[in-house]
């Protein structure tokens, strides 16, 4: 006969039974709901997705840009003093670099005193061309004076001869024809003898006086060649004055100034190096002057044009959302170069979605942005 704990045991676990099943059905009709819901919930955003990526161009391959300018020197020396550092804002004008010049500015006082000079030079040869011009001037006038009256004399000695030749002549004839005395002739010929000598005097004192003309324009003469070498030192002095402002150029270039409002992006010398002309020691930009360049797929380019809308977000500031808009779109793929091509002489082939740069402005913003920052570009394309 069976035990009536048996009994009892039997019947609570008969009366169970229903309950666990309810218990099953119901936990598993939960998890189809569940899952039910995660597929719809996946579906709804797997579209969304889908539609979003099919109404907008989105790249993460972008990055912060800025006009960078690379300080380079212009001549060789050592570095005297280097009084900023690496992110240190600079205004235009303020002094970067300063290279050791104590050499230069010697060779430019030695020009300087050179032209001195040749300046004193000048100014003590014009002062003799005034003095031979002021004593010149009344010897000239003097001599020529002189000669004008020889050349009177010259002609009255020469009537004076004429005349007393005649008188001989004719006091020759008479003599033959015995009309005058032997001592009438003896004084005519004396007469003509001395307006002779009158004559050649007169003829020698003209000559004098050519000569004194001679040599007293030779002096003025003189004028001209101290004129000529007034031109000849006036082109050296030019010539001085020019490699003296060459070396002024060299000083000032030993002096090196930023050119732009902006900040020291990195420095590459140290104070007391030696730098060599075209090195580069530091580079400079302006960082109220960014903007973004991306690299977009060439299969969504044709999708952009400049004046669309931008939307930015920057890796460094993942709670902020920066508003741009597509200033330019590159006319050549970023393969084309590349500093190694990429020729195929194997005939194998791989094809590889090339990419164009697009420049994005963005718009000003008080978050500073550095060159070099990733970002992500996401860009609605209209109609869609």
């Amino acid at each position: 006969m069976p035990d009536e704990g048996h009994i009892q045991e039997s019947v609570s676990q008969a009366d169970a039974a229903p309950a666990t099943r309810r218990k099953r059905r119901t936990g598993a009709m939960i998890r189809n709901i569940v899952i039910a819901v995660i597929v719809i919930a996946a579906v709804g955003a797997s579209g969304r997705w889908a539609l979003w990526q099919w109404s907008h161009v989105s790249e993460t391959d972008a990055r912060v840009s800025a006009d960078t300018v690379a300080i380079s020197s212009r001549v060789a020396g050592w570095i005297v003093a280097l009084p900023v550092t690496d992110g240190e804002k600079v205004s235009r004008g303020k002094l970067l670099i300063e290279i050791d010049s104590r050499e230069s500015k010697l060779k430019l006082t030695e020009y300087g005193a050179r032209i001195g000079a040749l300046t004193a030079e000048r100014a003590q040869i014009a002062s003799e061309i005034e003095l031979i011009d002021k004593t010149s001037a009344s010897r000239v006038e003097a001599v020529r004076s002189h000669a004008d009256a020889a050349r009177v004399a010259v002609k009255s000695s020469l009537e004076q001869f004429e005349l007393a030749r005649t008188d001989f002549e004719r006091t020759r004839s008479l003599l033959k024809d015995q009309i005058v005395s032997r001592r009438r002739l003896d004084q005519a010929q004396n007469e003509m003898s001395q307006a002779q000598e009158r004559h050649q005097k007169a003829q020698a004192d003209f000559a004098a006086a050519l000569a004194d003309i001679s040599e007293a324009e030779a002096e003025r003469g003189q004028m001209t060649v101290l004129s000529r070498r007034i031109d000849a030192l006036r082109h050296e002095e030019a010539e001085i004055a020019a490699q003296r402002d060459q070396q002024a150029l060299d000083v000032a270039d030993r002096t090196i100034k930023s050119p732009i409002d902006g900040v020291v992006s990195e420095t590459f010398v140290d104070a007391g190096e030696f730098v060599s002309p075209g090195q580069r020691l530091m580079l400079v930009h302006n960082p109220a002057a960014v903007w973004v360049e991306a690299n977009i797929k060439e299969t969504d380019i044709r999708h952009l044009s400049p004046g669309m809308t931008v939307d930015v977000a920057i890796d460094a500031y993942p709670d902020q959302t920066f508003s741009g808009t597509v200033e330019r779109i590159g006319e050549a793929a970023t393969s084309e170069f590349a500093l190694l091509p990429n020729p195929n002489p194997s005939g194998n082939f791989t094809k590889v979605t090339q990419r164009l740069p697009v420049r994005i402005a963005l718009k000003p913003s008080a978050i500073p942005l550095r060159p070099g920052m990733m970002a992500v570009v996401n860009i609605e394309i209209p109609g869609r």
